[in-house]
């Protein structure tokens, strides 16, 4: 499957330099919009939805969706790679390094997460349309908010897909990676009230909400419930990420704001740890007590931010992928993830999503690398799939 791999490596360098963190992602969206009318794709094809006005940052644009009716025959198929980037990409430059494309400072990552899987799904039609090569009916996504939580993948207008039955979904990895099922994620908030006193005069008044929280924190670490899980045949994930508390050093702390995350493939597992998590902060608030008897509180909050799944290696959409990578001479592996993909949403949304790698490395972190060939191989991959091989 030939490709235009000097064109295709220019896109990427080009779609990597930017800017599109989360929320942000109008100008990405509108690179490709035009890279797409250029070609011949019509206006009314090209269209977004409102995932962004769903979404908890807001947001710039929703999901870019273009829907193309086939040439022949065959059940439509879905193409999609996120355009969005962590923070540390804004203001990247990328630049050739022998086998590899590099950011050209030490201050920013490369933003190949994952505008490596957002150009090879824009690659493959753009080789179509330069070819007029026979294909079905497709649909292209590129969905935006995918580091905050697979936002764009969850909001988005399953109305306006065109009812796919395959979807391909390219992010981190090596092209011939199939991975078929990935981890379930629950969002978990605490707020903790603690009790004001002067630290300095009368702390025997107060109850520290960081005290709470270190308790609580230390209980769940010592009996093996943060951190890697392993109880049993049962296995999880469990990290405190964010505190927030505190104004000055003279005060007892009143109050403290803190997220974590609890994970599993198993959700009635996953709903363990977040009971756990709940007990810890509940026994902890009611442990530490002032002079005269008072304790404090806690106020708690847990969301499913994305539900595991698991495909059939069996599944149409599993023996298309496999088929196309075995189609360049390359043996598919298949994996499951412990982490979240816009799979995880399209799955739950009834539209069965494996993902594909295309060449990323070191990725969210300022030695992120894009493998050239890794990145034109997944091109490859995409374009068969695109047009039905």
């Amino acid at each position: 499957m030939n490709i235009d791999e000097k064109a295709a490596t220019q896109r990427v360098t080009r779609m990597m330099a930017i800017p599109g963190r989360s929320g942000e992602e109008q100008a990405i969206v509108d690179f490709i919009a035009g890279e797409l009318r250029a070609a011949g794709v019509p206006d009314s094809a090209i269209q977004t939805d409102s995932a962004n006005r769903k979404s908890h940052l807001g947001g710039q644009v929703g999901n870019l969706i273009v829907k193309l009716p086939g040439t022949v025959r065959g059940p439509r198929r879905l193409l999609m790679g996120h355009v969005d980037t962590v923070p540390l990409c804004v203001g990247c430059e990328p630049v050739r390094d022998g086998s590899v494309i590099r950011p050209k400072s030490r201050d920013t990552a490369l933003g190949g997460d994952n505008r490596a899987g957002a150009c090879v799904v824009l690659t493959a039609i753009l080789e179509i349309l330069k070819h007029g090569l026979p294909h079905p009916p497709l649909t292209l996504l590129w969905p935006v908010q995918e580091e905050v939580g697979l936002v764009g993948a969850r909001h988005v207008a399953i109305n306006r897909l065109g009812k796919p039955k395959l979807a391909f979904n390219w992010d981190g990895g090596l092209p011939w990676m199939l991975v078929m099922g990935a981890t379930g994620d629950v969002n978990i908030e605490i707020e903790i009230s603690g009790i004001a006193s002067h630290a300095g005069a009368h702390p025997e008044d107060g109850v520290s909400a960081a005290a709470i929280a270190s308790l609580a924190i230390a209980d769940l670490t010592r009996s093996g419930w943060h951190g890697r899980i392993q109880k049993g045949r049962h296995t999880g994930t469990s990290n405190v990420g964010i505190i927030n508390g505190g104004d000055a050093t003279n005060v007892v702390m009143p109050k403290l704001r803190l997220r974590a995350e609890a994970r599993s493939h198993k959700p009635n597992f996953r709903q363990k740890i977040v009971d756990q998590f709940r007990k810890a902060f509940e026994n902890a608030a009611r442990e530490l007590k002032t002079a005269s008897g008072e304790h404090g509180s806690i106020h708690f909050e847990a969301t499913l931010k994305y539900e595991s799944f698991r495909l059939d290696p069996k599944e149409a959409v599993a023996q298309v992928a496999a088929a196309a990578i075995e189609s360049l001479g390359l043996t598919p592996q298949m994996r499951i993830s412990n982490g979240g993909l816009d799979a995880n949403w399209m799955t739950a949304h009834g539209i069965p999503t494996v993902t594909l790698g295309c060449g990323q490395a070191g990725i969210h972190t300022v030695d992120e690398t894009l493998d050239v060939d890794s990145f034109l191989q997944a091109c490859r991959i995409g374009l068969a799939i695109a047009t039905g091989i």
